[in-house]
C-alpha cells in the first residue's frame, strides 16, 4: 500500500502510512485473516473526518496465483458534508496514481520466500 507502512499486524493493531498524494493515513486493524481478508480502518490525518472508512483486501487463490480485491466504503459515514466530493476523489486516484497497477507490479517482483 506504502513503503513507509508501519503497522501492527493483529486485531485492534495501529498502523500508519503517508498515502497517494502525500495525505497521512492512519487507523487500525479490524479484522485479520491470514491469506484470505484485511479489513481496516482509515482516516486521512488532517482532513474534517469526524469517523474513519474502510478498505478491504481480500485474497483468494486461483489457478494461476491470487486474486486480490480492494474495497474502500464507509464514506457516507466519515461525517464530513462533502463526503461524496471526497469518494470521487478517491475513485479519480485510484487511477492517477496507478495503485493497482502498483500493486500488481509489486506483486510480480517480490519472491515467496
Amino acid at each position: 500500500m506504502a513503503p513507509d507502512l508501519e503497522i501492527d499486524l493483529q486485531v485492534g493493531g495501529a498502523y500508519r502510512m503517508v498515502g497517494a498524494g502525500e495525505t497521512p493515513i492512519s487507523g487500525t486493524v479490524l479484522e485479520l485473516v491470514p491469506e484470505g481478508r484485511l479489513v481496516l480502518s482509515w482516516l486521512e490525518e488532517g482532513a474534517d473526518w469526524v469517523h474513519p472508512a474502510r478498505l478491504v483486501v481480500t485474497l483468494e487463490p486461483t489457478a494461476s496465483g491470487t486474486r486480490v480485491d480492494l474495497v474502500h466504503d464507509g464514506f457516507a459515514g466519515i461525517g464530513k458534508d462533502g463526503w461524496p466530493n471526497t469518494y470521487e476523489a478517491y475513485e479519480r486516484g485510484v487511477d492517477e496514481h496507478r495503485l493497482l497497477q502498483r500493486l500488481a507490479e509489486l506483486a510480480v517482483a517480490t519472491p515467496v520466500a
